[in-house]
């Protein structure tokens, strides 16, 4: 039996609040394209590794919370929070997120994180986000460290 979309989202999220990626992992349809301000668009096992790392890197400090939960046809939506340590500052954030889903036999095919940018770089980043987290420099900048912080841990994984 096919689960619901909108249980999908609540097996993601429940999986993400107890820092289990693999059981996040398995959510996600083979061909997934996921999107984000911070790491752009990744698809497949980059999507599957991104979360690994993510949970990884965050210990003790990463606290996920989720709610308002919609979903209708192969399409859903729900709103989380992350609570964390940004590791190259070791400065808190809680970062609010929109995500939007798309379905495709029973599993996640698209993902779309979309939340401030400059609200969390002035958080993460402290001055520096609070001046240029506005500015397509200071995007580029943390996407570009982002996507080689995640090659480098694919590779260590391979």
């Amino acid at each position: 039996m096919v689960e619901s979309p909108e249980n999908i989202i609540h097996q993601f999220y429940q999986a993400f609040a107890r820092h289990d990626a693999e059981a996040m992992a398995a959510l996600y349809h083979v061909d997934v394209v996921f999107t984000d301000p911070a790491f752009g668009t990744l698809r497949g096992d980059e999507v599957r590794s991104m979360w690994r790392m993510l949970i990884e890197r965050g210990n003790d400090s990463l606290v996920v919370t989720y709610a308002v939960v919609k979903a209708s046809g192969d399409a859903g939506s729900a709103q989380w929070t992350a609570d964390y340590r940004f590791g190259s500052t070791g400065r808190m954030v809680h970062n609010e997120i929109t995500a939007r889903f798309e379905f495709s036999d029973g599993k996640i095919i698209r993902h779309i994180d979309s939340f401030n940018f400059w609200t969390w770089s002035r958080q993460a980043l402290g001055s520096p986000g609070l001046l240029l987290g506005w500015t397509p420099f200071l995007k580029n900048k943390v996407l570009e460290q982002a996507r080689k912080g995640l090659r480098k841990y694919m590779e260590k994984r391979n």
